[in-house]
């Protein structure tokens, strides 16, 4: 063996450390960032003035609807639900909680274009805000040409100059009608969300369920054969997915039904409608307790470990049951 052989091999075992220790250090940074980057961002407090004395209706909805989109995009970590490298693509809960973020920020920007800015089913609907909102509807895992951020800023544009013109007196343009018919809309497309996202955390112990589809009316029939039983069970895989999705869509609907509270105060106590509000925000701000367990647990109903989606779902059907209620009640001549 030549000296040159020698001293290769004694320099080999030198390199593999380096190497060990580079990914090691690189898997701790990226360990460290991943924990930081999957905290939920806290709540903020909804504003309805302009200034300290000027209050224009719609401003708390629409700058509340701008507010959450941003802290979507902006909390730490930036947006994460189309990212392509480590750690973001191997985080899984911070983008099933955007999800639900985006899923109800899309369902208050299409009521504001089809309802609440609109006089009635007939009046022209405003271009800007109409622009908006279909910029909120880019697929949520675009990663580019477009990027989902870039277009999502573009909606949050539309939305923060639609809101400052509802404050210009002299821009007769922009309109916020706040009425009982227009918050039914909203509350009839939020009570089909919560319904939805109570039913999979409720699965994540169920296994099948009794085919309801087509109960309540005799005539009523189905493109394809109904099955007697359907199969709901969960993944264990999934049960995560499911119960951060709920955890983002509550971040979301907490913050827009404060702004409720106040657009809408007028209609709300004429309905005497005001407890129902209440009712909703106490649920949510409770569905969003910290949570003191590394991973989302999965017991059986009556076992020894806990169900967080069984938790979550309870909250999510309380509140779910104030907005029913909340409807009957702007129902009500």
């Amino acid at each position: 063996m030549n000296e040159k052989s020698a001293a290769s091999i004694l320099k080999r075992p030198t390199w593999l450390w380096i190497t060990s220790v580079a990914v090691a250090i690189l898997m701790v940074i990226y360990l460290v960032l991943g924990i930081y980057w999957s905290r939920s961002p806290d709540v903020f407090w909804v504003n309805q003035n302009i200034d300290d004395s000027n209050v224009v209706v719609g401003y708390a909805t629409t700058d509340t609807l701008i507010r959450v989109a941003e802290t979507m995009l902006e909390k730490p970590g930036g947006y994460l639900s189309n990212d392509r490298f480590p750690p973001g693509v191997f985080l899984d809960n911070t983008p099933n909680w955007e999800k639900g973020v985006l899923q109800q920020v899309r369902d208050l920007a299409r009521v504001i274009r089809n309802d609440y800015s609109r006089s009635q089913s007939q009046s022209i609907e405003d271009e800007e805000v109409r622009d908006a909102e279909q910029a909120f509807f880019i697929d949520s895992d675009s990663w580019i040409f477009p990027a989902s951020e870039s277009e999502y800023r573009k909606a949050i544009k539309g939305f923060k100059d639609y809101r400052d013109r509802l404050g210009d007196d002299a821009d007769d343009d922009a309109q916020f009608y706040a009425r009982a018919d227009n918050l039914r809309e909203w509350l009839a497309q939020v009570e089909k969300r919560l319904g939805s996202l109570t039913g999979r955390l409720g699965d994540s112990v169920s296994s099948d369920r009794i085919n309801e589809s087509l109960a309540g009316d005799s005539a009523a029939e189905a493109s394809n054969p109904q099955p007697d039983m359907i199969e709901v069970q969960t993944s264990w895989f999934t049960v995560d997915d499911v119960f951060f999705e709920s955890r983002g869509a509550a971040w979301a609907l907490l913050h827009f039904f404060r702004a409720v509270e106040l657009d809408f105060a007028a209609v709300l106590e004429d309905k005497n409608a005001r407890a129902s509000v209440r009712q909703i925000i106490r649920e949510l701000e409770s569905s969003l307790q910290p949570l003191h367990s590394p991973v989302i647990l999965n017991g059986s109903g009556y076992g020894f470990f806990a169900n967080h989606s069984l938790v979550m779902a309870n909250y999510l059907a309380r509140a779910n049951s104030a907005v029913i209620n909340l409807r009957e009640l702007l129902d009500e001549g």
